[in-house]
């Protein structure tokens, strides 16, 4: 029975201890905004023709050794006898060959010319913004000034917890 009568008056004195808490209502007596500023990076790009050199021909054409060569070959079996005009033939053939070759190609060498290209070129930009971070807002509750810092803008009137608490001993 005594342990009963113990642990009541043990819980008793506990609630008793427990602050008391509950919402009440404050009259807001200021409100300003706090700015913040941030950077924002953004793409910018642009667009500019540039020449940009080529080389076009120096491709070796082989079509004037085969026609000196023929040439140069049908010459060659014109003149001599026996051996001889195998030889003038032959000869007659390399030497029409690297004529034809030397006339084709005369103006075959590497030519250059300049042709127009887009390149696009983007770097990145930061642009700084200023934007609301939340608002510095005064208010009086019981005629005390308190401030706080808030998300929003709280209006007229902001709503405040109230904790109540006994104090204990002298």
């Amino acid at each position: 029975m005594r342990s009963v009568l113990l642990i009541s008056l043990l819980a008793t004195a506990a609630v008793g201890l427990h602050a008391e808490t509950f919402f009440d209502t404050a009259r807001v007596r200021s409100v300003d905004p706090q700015y913040e500023t941030v950077s924002v990076p953004r793409q910018e790009c642009s667009r500019q023709l540039v020449n940009e050199v080529r080389q076009t021909g120096g491709e070796h054409q082989y079509g004037g050794a085969v026609v000196g060569g023929l040439a140069g070959a049908l010459l060659g079996n014109q003149v001599g006898r026996g051996h001889g005009r195998e030889a003038a033939t032959a000869l007659g053939a390399v030497v029409g060959a690297f004529t034809g070759d030397s006339v084709a190609n005369r103006e075959a060498g590497p030519r250059y010319e300049q042709v127009p290209r887009e390149v696009t070129t983007c770097r990145t930009v930061n642009d700084m913004q200023t934007r609301v971070a939340g608002y510095r807002v005064g208010y009086d509750y019981h005629g005390q000034s308190y401030t706080t810092l808030m998300r929003e803008n709280p209006g007229p009137a902001l709503q405040v917890r109230v904790s109540v608490d006994p104090v204990v001993g002298p």
